[in-house]
């Protein structure tokens, strides 16, 4: 997928686009990419235009939504919907102040040669959020350009998903839910940096992660999938302070099960994470060891393998 930090295209290949910011890239996106696709004529190409950092963290940085995906994250599965481009460009004032008009007929009619356009059906867009899919209809209808204002995709409840919706079950802790709206399994990506060496201490060796900058699960235990190296792995993850141990820094730690490799500086990504248990002060190390003794039984059987 080639990548535009600008909003330029040397190309004058036909362009099919979607238009959002794709947190997640959720159900809900993902029909929106194969609208896009079915759209795209042979010779055409798919593209995604979307914003490297999200919109409220310049119009309203106090409201700034915690994130589902680092950018690298989105920008994979942007690529993995499909698309053949990617508009990837900031959100500053040149974008916030321009008019929805001039928006639909300059940037994307004429400089970069849109034939079709696909966006959520709520889709709102220029200076003070003026354009909307009404515009959008009457300007791309003049200009020859086709459009699909995409309705809303329901879970299997009859609700919406949304980013939103994501979220919330994230931050609780539900990542069963997280799971099905998303379509995919949410993941936590990081470098193996050196830890306190508690773990190891106790018997259980943890491969301490340092996350970028997203939204994570609340404190707890989950039993997950670690992948390294191209090999799943069977993991227990604790997310929190180690309460135990006065712990004043936000963790993620991770024990693998049957593995034995020295991994610092190296990368781990941890989905399918599933809560087990809250994290919680224990009155002594040996209750600490005998409760994680029980966590074992998460991933004790091949069917977590």
């Amino acid at each position: 997928m080639k990548i535009h930090y600008e909003l330029r295209r040397e190309e004058k290949t036909p362009l099919v686009a979607a238009i959002g910011f794709f947190d997640g890239m959720h159900r809900g996106h993902r029909e929106i990419a194969r609208q896009v696709l079915r759209m795209r004529k042979p010779g055409w190409r798919a593209a995604a235009l979307t914003f490297s950092n999200h919109p409220a963290s310049f119009l309203r940085p106090a409201q700034q939504p915690p994130l589902i995906c680092t950018p690298e994250e989105r920008i994979d599965l942007i690529a993995r919907a499909g698309f053949d481009e990617c508009f990837f460009v900031p959100f500053d004032d040149r974008i916030a102040s321009q008019q929805a008009e001039q928006f639909l007929r300059e940037t994307l009619v004429r400089d970069l040669g849109v034939r079709g356009v696909v966006v959520g059906k709520n889709f709102r867009f220029g200076n003070k959020r003026a354009g909307d899919t009404a515009l959008m209809m009457r300007v791309f209808r003049e200009a020859g350009v086709q459009f699909v204002p995409a309705e809303h995709t329901l879970d299997e409840s009859g609700e919406r998903i949304s980013s939103t919706r994501i979220r919330t079950s994230i931050a609780g802790g539900d990542l069963e839910k997280a799971d099905e709206l998303l379509g995919h399994s949410y993941e936590l990506r990081g470098v193996v940096e050196l830890g306190a060496g508690r773990g190891h201490d106790l018997g259980f060796p943890t491969a301490n992660l340092t996350i970028p900058a997203k939204l994570l699960p609340k404190d707890g235990v989950y039993s997950a999938t670690a992948r390294f190296d191209g090999r799943d792995y069977a993991a227990l993850v604790s997310i929190g302070t180690n309460p135990t141990f006065d712990g004043k820094t936000r963790t993620v730690e991770a024990w693998l099960r049957d593995f034995n490799e020295t991994i610092y500086g190296q990368q781990l990504a941890l989905r399918d994470l599933r809560f087990v248990r809250e994290q919680r002060r224990f009155g002594s190390v040996e209750e600490l060891l005998a409760q994680m003794n029980d966590d074992l039984h998460a991933v004790a059987y091949p069917s977590y393998g």
